[in-house]
């Protein structure tokens, strides 16, 4: 892009100083208090980064007070079994993320000393480029600017960035080198720590709190006058309906699930009430076109909308692979996927 005054990348890498500088001062007076910030340390930093990916802080605070004293370190997680590592992280949903938290573990745990550049993080289980960044700019002072959605955001709407894309990852490599010129070299750790904390607190998606943004005079959104709730331009993402029929069978203080296979790439290990496809047949055959659910309940999983439908029903005879009947005292400890869990638990409140 070229350097012309009315380039506003251009004018904000120009005030470069400044930003950092309004930037860095705010963070270190308003940062909400978070536990990993709080006597930090790489692991504290690492399981963190890990949970609050496509998760909101709020709802992370419980299940990282949890994490830490269960398994306060590389060499408690790298020892763990799965089956605690997984239950310890039920209800947080991207299973995967956990399992590569665990593999991370196993593969930091060996090594003389952690790794300290970020390419060198980028080859272990569960790191890309944002994740690296974070990790190696906050506790090993490596210079390296993360870039995620809430930087995207803030970066588009300090350069009032019309450009549409595809979606935010495109964004964040075509804005990488914005947040590299950006980077305060002195402080890259609390400099990204900022970042993230403006577009959690201020700049936010809807309704931001520009009066009170530390570098709103830096801003070309503010400065012409343009609505920054516009900003980015990301093409709305394609969303899918989908319906499923779940069955509810409870049979001598046992309750049927299907646990999902190892090679699954979502949800390996963990149980759910099963759906009619599992039970071996479609769902008008097996509940009846005019059966009432017990339960309906709706939510949103990456692209899909769904619509869940669960059914009073009969085992059937015999049982199909991957079901097994687990009794209700046992429930508690097993590892159900969150919302499945609180199905659970509402419709044994409810049914007698």
């Amino acid at each position: 892009m070229p350097d012309r005054p009315d380039n506003p990348q251009a004018a904000l890498i120009a005030a470069a100083a400044p930003f950092r500088a309004a930037l860095l001062d705010w963070y270190r007076r308003h940062a909400r208090v978070l536990p990993w910030r709080n006597a930090p340390s790489l692991y504290k930093t690492v399981v963190s980064e890990f949970m609050l990916q496509q998760t909101q802080v709020k709802t992370v605070l419980p299940y990282f007070a949890r994490w830490i004293a269960a398994l306060p370190d590389f060499a408690a997680l790298a020892a763990a079994p799965e089956a605690q590592v997984l239950k310890l992280w039920e209800g947080l949903g991207y299973y995967s993320r956990a399992r590569n938290l665990h593999k991370l573990a196993r593969a930091l745990a060996p090594l003389p000393e952690p790794p300290r550049r970020p390419e060198e993080w980028l080859s272990l289980p569960g790191i890309g480029p944002y994740t690296a960044a974070a990790i190696t700019s906050i506790n090993f002072g490596a210079h390296a600017a993360v870039v995620d959605g809430n930087v995207v955001r803030i970066l588009a709407r300090l350069s009032a960035d019309g450009t549409p894309y595809r979606d935010s990852s495109t964004a964040a490599k075509t804005f990488a080198p914005l947040a590299s010129a950006l980077l305060n070299t002195a402080a890259p750790g609390d400099h990204n720590q900022a970042m993230m904390e403006l577009g959690a607190t201020l700049c936010l998606r809807r309704k931001p709190l520009c009066l009170t943004c530390p570098v709103r005079t830096l801003c070309a959104c503010h400065s012409r006058g343009l609505e920054p709730e516009n900003y980015p331009r990301l093409a709305p993402r394609q969303i899918e309906k989908l319906t499923v029929a779940r069955a509810w069978c409870v049979k001598n203080g046992k309750l049927l699930l299907h646990r999902t296979p190892a090679k699954s790439r979502r949800l390996a290990h963990l149980y759910e009430l099963p759906s009619a496809e599992q039970l071996g047949t479609r769902a008008g055959d097996f509940f009846g076109t005019t059966a009432k659910p017990l339960l309906t309940k709706k939510r949103g999983i990456t692209r899909y909308q769904i619509t869940e439908n669960i059914f009073a029903a009969e085992a059937p005879e015999p049982l199909p692979a991957d079901l097994e009947w687990i009794a209700l005292d046992e429930l508690e400890a097993i590892t159900l996927s969150g919302p499945h869990r609180r199905w659970v638990r509402e419709l044994l409140r409810a049914t007698p």
